[in-house]
Parts: structure tokens; sequence; C-alpha cells
């Protein structure tokens, strides 16, 4: 059986409400900027708007793809982390706040 690979996301605060995304490595991947009505427009390294995320009436963050297509969401989910669903429900990965203030979050490939 293939051992499941996870690839590892850290996501910092940046200014005026920014969340910039940065691989193992260091390098960004993107960022998220605060949108109209509590949405948040995502960006990919280049500057180009890849998706939108908006809350659910019951908690959950929908996810959609520059195009409007729904893509997954995120529901919160034991001691604090995020749990993050594709389009069909099938877990993907979580996220958990990091003792320094940003995000890390891992991504099962």
């Amino acid at each position: 059986m293939a051992r499941k690979q996870t690839e590892k996301i850290k996501s910092r605060p940046g200014l005026f409400g920014t969340t910039v995304h940065y691989d193992e490595k260091g390098r960004k991947l993107g960022e998220r900027r605060p949108g109209l009505c509590g949405d948040s427009v995502h960006y990919d390294a280049k500057g180009k708007k890849v998706g939108v995320s908006r809350d659910e009436f019951f908690g959950d963050r929908n996810h959609y793809d520059a195009r409007g297509k729904r893509m997954g969401k995120t529901q919160d989910g034991f001691f604090g982390d995020k749990i993050h669903r594709d389009a069909d429900g099938k877990r993907v990965g979580k996220s958990r706040t990091s003792f320094w203030g940003g995000t890390d979050t891992e991504i099962d490939r």
C-alpha cells in the first residue's frame, strides 16, 4: 500500500487583513484578502484570483473556484482544528492555529 503524502502549508498574517500562504521551503503559494460581506478572496503567488470563500449559516465555510463552482468546505473539528473537505465531502486535510499566531495546514495528497 502506498504511503500517504502530506503537503504542509504555513499561513501568516499580512498587512490590511491579508493572510499569506507559504510552502515548507518558504516559497509564497498565494494569499487571502478580505472581500465584501465577510467573503475571503484567494489569489495565487502571481496575484491571479483563484477563488472565494464564504461562511454558511451553520458555521462551515464553503470554497468556490474563480468561476463560482463549489470546490469544498471547511468545518470545525475537535480541539480547535479545522477539517477541510472536497466537493464530495471527502476529508483532504486539516488546519490548526500555530504557537506563533499563524495557521499550520496539512493537505493529504
